[in-house]
């Protein structure tokens, strides 16, 4: 049997090959910034006491993972339907303008414990709006979904400037945001809770979107792994054609995986715009949609990788920070080109070093099938 043939057990495919290729990726990221003139050894250590050595820190990359959670998750949902979605930045512009739009209407009507739970369903039902339309469009009209969700990134984008511009921006302002929220539509931040139970932590911008973002990793664990509809859209994501031999409709299985990966986007509004601005703004995405896919690569697509991974990030960015500001001469350019070296070398290349652990598993195994014969 060849080892292209051997199938990796889950301890390898989703905890070894990850941590090595996460190694693989720090040595090469070293070696970039020994070439530059500075210390590998002090820009890691920096990286790591900016994002994890404080509670401040840690609550700033904890916000950022948060993020990180909801577009990893939605592209993995459709990745295991057998789609690409690319189009996670639009859908999380899209829920963050449903936050808006109800915090803005809603929020003198209603107390918070109302309030909030409609924005929280508001952001996911604006990007499972925005995410059907390519999902229809693939499945009932033969348009490819990655071209239209990354057009319909830009079309996100550009009704968020014109509503802002034009109709949610108050008159008096020139600043191009809507007006401030009322306290009720606000999430509330950690520091703020524990303020309350006589706790004092610095303030920061992590919020109860935390809490929001795990319960969506247990439904997707639940639902794609633990659901009929779950199964099926996963036999629809492996093999439409005898999926639908089957019985399952492969068009629903494609409205299904891209409204609830929509979905899943749409809550990095909540976080975004209800914990954090308070008012919607022009780019608050600020990218999150693309480092989504890197975060379901590196993840495996698996909620417990997405999580781990999501940390990985969430220390890339609030470190990244703390690495420019503390060393001279290395610049914000350079920590970007250290974060997109780690997301080519632990994300993008995962499967690259699948074939040397699957010949190595294989001999392990003849070896120890030997043994015993």
């Amino acid at each position: 049997m060849s080892h292209q043939a051997i199938s990796l057990p889950r301890w390898i495919d989703i905890g070894l090959l990850p941590l090595w290729n996460l190694l693989v990726a720090l040595l090469v990221t070293g070696a970039v910034v020994l070439l530059i003139g500075q210390s590998p050894v002090q820009a890691l250590s920096l990286l790591v006491q900016g994002s994890l050595g404080s509670v401040r820190g840690l609550g700033y990359t904890l916000y950022y993972a948060t993020t990180f959670i909801f577009t990893g998750l939605a592209v993995s949902v459709a990745f295991h339907g057998g789609l690409f979605n690319i189009g996670g930045e639009g859908q999380a512009t899209f829920g963050g303008l449903g936050v808006a739009l109800l915090a803005l209407a809603l929020g003198p009507l209603l107390p918070a414990p109302l309030l909030l739970p409609l924005l929280v369903l508001g952001a996911a039902v604006f990007g499972m709006v925005w995410a059907a339309i390519p999902a229809y469009l693939q499945a009932w009209r033969g348009s490819h979904i990655v071209i239209t969700t990354i057009m319909f990134n830009f079309l996100a984008s550009s009704l968020n400037v014109y509503l802002l511009v034009n109709h949610l921006r108050p008159k008096s302002s020139m600043a191009v945001e809507s007006a401030d929220f009322v306290d009720a539509a606000r999430m509330p931040a950690l520091h703020e809770l524990a303020a309350k139970f006589g706790v004092e932590l610095p303030s920061s911008p992590l919020n109860l979107s935390l809490i929001l973002a795990l319960l969506a990793c247990a439904f997707v664990y639940w639902f794609l792994w633990r659901s009929r509809a779950g199964y099926a859209l996963r036999a629809v994501g492996s093999a439409p054609q005898a999926a639908h031999y089957a019985g399952i409709k492969p068009r629903m299985q494609v409205l299904l995986a891209m409204g609830l990966s929509g979905a899943l986007a749409g809550m990095v509004g909540v976080n975004e715009i209800s914990g954090v601005q308070g008012k919607l703004t022009l780019d608050f995405v600020a990218g999150a949609g693309f480092t989504g896919i890197a975060v379901a690569l590196m993840g495996r697509n698996h909620p417990v990788g997405i999580i781990l991974a999501s940390l990985l990030f969430g220390v890339l960015y609030q470190g990244g920070v703390e690495v420019a500001f503390e060393m001279p001469g290395f610049s914000r350019e350079m920590v970007v080109t250290a974060q997109g070296l780690i997301v080519l070398f632990a994300g993008a290349m995962a499967a690259v070093s699948a074939p040397m652990f699957a010949k190595l598993y294989a001999a392990f195994k003849n070896k120890k099938g030997a043994a015993h014969g």
